[in-house]
């Protein structure tokens, strides 16, 4: 059976009409559309580690608590996502790991929603400031074997690490995932420019929320983020949620990383999208306050983020100057391009022959507000907008 979905495709700015078949598109025509309602290559988050009360690193993992996320997250317009594991013992971490691919083999639009799992840490600076939220007594040197452990309790499924290349061990770790064609990300760390430098060589690819997850006060110049920033080979992830990263930054480092290089993530935790409040989690108290930032109760330090990734999408527009097409190629084109789904997989743009996986927004120009207007995961509407004109028709 056929459909046919109506809207500005973001990537061109000009009215189609798609006809999707399956899991694709198997065609595309100009057409006259309303100028509010954008097409756009579905929304891929590459760091969430929770949404909406659910948690990937929840006490007690389940596949309910991960396919619990992955569908909330459809309802803002999310289609992919890498649902993120974060330091703690190892025991706990498998545990996590292994709901989430129970999740992929309990249903197969969750299955095609979760791109990849991605693990964060433990191998990161001991340090305050560039560790972060992690917990200090978890916190461990590389180890290939734990590696290899995980792996298996994910069924091939690991596809994100982000480390610090500060530690003996690190490169050659860095090399043996990156050889298994996963990517390494440098993050949470207080490496040295020749550090990070050998990481690069050694095949490291991305920055974890670079800008963040680093000292309150660091050296001028050199410091790990300029060296990040200057490292051509390295793309870059930000959290644009309007707590993690001033206006002034989020330009400076577009300008600097390049749109083509540049990465949007939510870092979201379990308490995005809840109100505000004190709230338990494997890190401590978090709080979360009406402005929507969220902090280890009792401290200074961002516990994560409250925002999903259309907040940050927004945010981009809105304060990192960008327009609108652009932003979202932050958010979906550029992710998915990092992850290597841009060929085979056939995502991340809005053509004949590729997969349909989409998100259709509203977009009000005037206050850069998006809202979702529908999901589509593999073909599929997962989510659609009730209170408005729908943008598809069978």
């Amino acid at each position: 059976m056929q459909s046919v979905l109506k809207g500005r495709l973001v990537e061109t700015g000009r009215g189609a009409c798609l006809t999707l078949a399956g899991d694709r598109i198997v065609a595309v025509e100009e057409c006259d559309a309303a100028p509010e309602v954008w097409i756009t290559p579905g929304l891929v988050d590459l760091q969430v580690n929770g949404f909406a009360g659910f948690d990937a690193n929840a006490a007690n993992p389940s596949a309910a608590e991960v396919s619990g996320m992955v569908r909330a997250l459809w309802q803002r317009g999310v289609t992919g996502v890498c649902p993120t594991v974060c330091t703690q013992s190892e025991v706990h971490m498998v545990r996590c790991i292994e709901a989430i691919a129970a999740a992929c083999e309990s249903d197969p639009l969750v299955a095609r929603s979760i791109l990849g799992i991605h693990v964060e840490g433990p191998y990161i600076s001991p340090e305050d400031g560039p560790r972060g939220a992690h917990p200090l007594e978890h916190i461990r040197l590389p180890d290939i074997a734990e590696y290899r452990r995980w792996q298996a309790a994910a069924g091939g499924r690991i596809r994100i690490i982000t480390l610090s290349p500060e530690y003996e061990g690190a490169i050659a770790y860095i090399r043996a995932v990156t050889d298994d064609g996963v990517v390494a990300s440098v993050g949470h760390t207080a490496a040295t420019g020749t550090q990070i430098r050998a990481a690069a060589d050694a095949g490291a690819r991305f920055s974890t929320h670079l800008g963040n997850g680093a000292h309150a006060i660091i050296k001028r110049h050199p410091n790990y983020i300029w060296e990040q920033l200057a490292e051509d080979r390295m793309m870059a992830g930000f959290i644009f949620d309007g707590h993690h990263l001033p206006p002034s930054v989020m330009q400076t480092f577009i300008r600097a990383k390049g749109v083509e290089r540049s990465v949007l993530v939510s870092d979201a935790i379990d308490v995005a999208g809840l109100a505000p409040g004190v709230y338990a989690a494997m890190a401590g108290q978090v709080e979360l306050m009406a402005d929507g930032r969220a902090t280890l109760l009792g401290t200074p330090y961002l516990a994560g983020s409250s925002a999903c990734l259309l907040d940050c999408v927004e945010q981009a527009v809105r304060h990192a100057g960008l327009t609108l097409a652009d932003a979202v190629r932050l958010a979906s084109t550029n992710p998915v391009r990092l992850l290597g789904l841009d060929g085979r997989a056939g995502r991340g743009t809005v053509r004949a022959g590729m997969a349909a996986d989409l998100t259709v927004l509203r977009f009000d120009a005037a206050a850069a507000r998006l809202t979702v207007d529908a999901t589509l995961v593999g073909g599929e509407t997962v989510y659609a907008q009730r209170t408005g004109p729908s943008a598809m028709r069978s």
